[in-house]
């Protein structure tokens, strides 16, 4: 959030000057694609400061304002991201806003919705602290941030709002899916990730709707038919976000805008191999490298020519052109390594955040020492493999990375001569951060494999 990283920049010690660092190597584009699963995506105004329309794709048809109703039906499997700051006019007029979730069956059948998942943390119970670049986090402990929070959360398909498994929606019924408060003394956010599946076709819209008074200070849940009415006669939330670049125009200051409507794609699975038509990566020469585009958006493919922004299906036209970020999507990646040399071979295994750039101008990537004070990066990695011993480990890492930071190994393996190990890696891409990022395969040379812990 811009007002932490504010906080954080005014009360910081003065940093020396930083030393652009050259990494000559390999980079490719990632292996794989998102699916094909439509995600309702929330996140436009991100400040909230007054009653309205977030996102509606219900149909215009008889609603006061049409142009903020993006008539599109989800049927079947969906998901569900929303992220909104709330913000009080006063700091000494403290106001809970809601966030409403409203679905309605537009169709002449009941329709069901299964609550497959459903997270939300607030800036509240998930603050924004200083932690380590790397920690292990097997208990989920550890986070930052409400983004942080919801995405690890996510990660270990653990449900932590208390919703009904099922929702019956009689034909042309409208209901609240979720009413979430997000109490605001001055800021405080929420995020939203949700797991969905309809039986048949339905309608989805998130609402914000400031706390009703009740006498001078009591406060009180806006009620379903107050939330029919901001549906049925309101208009969207302003004031809005600065309004995108289009795509592919040349201009100084490139924008990319937040999301308003519905992306393609909740999961991006693949399998890295040396091309598409192997079944294994063979490791890099010692002291080498080879890393893998993370995340990839306009003028910021990392010399790959690979945009991995979702697609839009439908959005409102001051809003971003594709999901930038990516927030909330799955990344399942499986990385069967071999080492075809007659020696044994250390590999670690990196997360990194590099400088952005759309052509890699020196050749590889380009990084910070110190990175810059700016974090571009928190949440909780996935890893599963075999170790040395041959015992199967699952272990989850913590990481917080600064722009330009080349992070630590996560992992070290030994492979054998002439051997293949498989290395999974998942992580949900958490909100807050920014991308790219790299996920990198590096061959330790005899004297930096001393330097590693398992």
């Amino acid at each position: 959030m811009w007002w932490i990283s504010a906080f954080l920049l005014a009360q910081a010690a003065p940093q020396p000057p930083a030393r652009e660092i050259q990494q000559i190597q390999d980079v490719r584009s990632l292996p794989g694609e998102l699916d094909k699963i439509p995600v309702f995506n929330s996140n436009s105004p991100e400040m909230v400061q007054s009653d309205g329309i977030l996102l509606s794709t219900f149909s215009p048809q008889g609603m006061k304002v049409p142009s903020a109703h993006l008539n599109f039906t989800f049927d079947g499997r969906f998901d569900l991201f929303t992220h909104h700051v709330a913000k009080v006019k006063s700091v000494k007029a403290p106001q809970t806003m809601y966030l409403g979730l409203i679905v309605r069956n537009p169709s002449s059948r009941p329709v069901k919705i299964l609550v497959l998942q459903a997270i939300s943390h607030m800036t509240k119970d998930a603050p924004f602290i200083s932690l380590p670049g790397t920690t292990e986090n097997n208990r989920n402990r550890v986070y930052a941030g409400p983004g942080s929070r919801s995405s690890s959360d996510a990660l270990r398909y653990e449900r932590g709002l208390d919703l009904p498994v099922r929702v019956d929606l009689p034909p042309g019924e409208t209901k609240m899916l979720a009413v979430l408060p997000i109490p605001a003394k001055a800021l405080n956010g929420r995020t939203v990730l949700m797991r969905l599946y309809s039986n048949g076709k339905v309608n989805l819209a998130s609402l914000a709707m400031w706390a009703k008074r009740e006498g001078a200070s009591k406060e009180r849940q806006p009620t379903l038919a107050e939330w029919q009415n901001v549906l049925t006669t309101g208009s969207l939330v302003t004031p809005r976000d600065l309004a995108p670049t289009p795509p592919g125009q040349a201009v100084s200051k490139f924008i990319y805008g937040r999301v308003a409507g519905v992306a393609k794609g909740a999961e991006w699975k693949g399998t890295i191999t040396d091309r598409p038509t192997d079944k294994s990566l063979t490791i890099p020469p010692p002291g080498k490298s080879i890393s893998y585009a993370i995340n990839t958006l306009d003028n910021g493919t990392l010399g790959t020519n690979q945009i991995q922004s979702a697609p839009m299906v439908v959005r409102y036209p001051d809003t971003a052109y594709k999901a930038h970020g990516n927030y909330g999507i799955i990344y399942s990646l499986t990385m069967p390594l071999s080492n075809p040399t007659p020696q044994s071979q250390r590999v670690a295994l990196m997360l990194q955040t590099p400088l952005k750039e759309n052509k890699l101008s020196t050749g590889g990537l380009r990084f910070l020492n110190p990175p810059a004070k700016q974090i571009f990066f928190r949440g909780s990695v996935r890893l599963a493999y075999e170790d040395d011993k041959g015992q199967k480990q699952v272990r989850y890492f913590h990481i917080v990375q600064q722009r330009g930071q080349q992070g630590q190994p996560l992992v070290t393996l030994t492979l054998p001569p002439g051997t293949v190990r498989s290395l999974d890696v998942s992580f949900v891409y958490p909100p807050d951060a920014t991308p790219p990022q790299v996920l990198t395969i590096q061959t330790l040379n005899s004297a930096s494999a001393t330097k590693v812990s398992k």
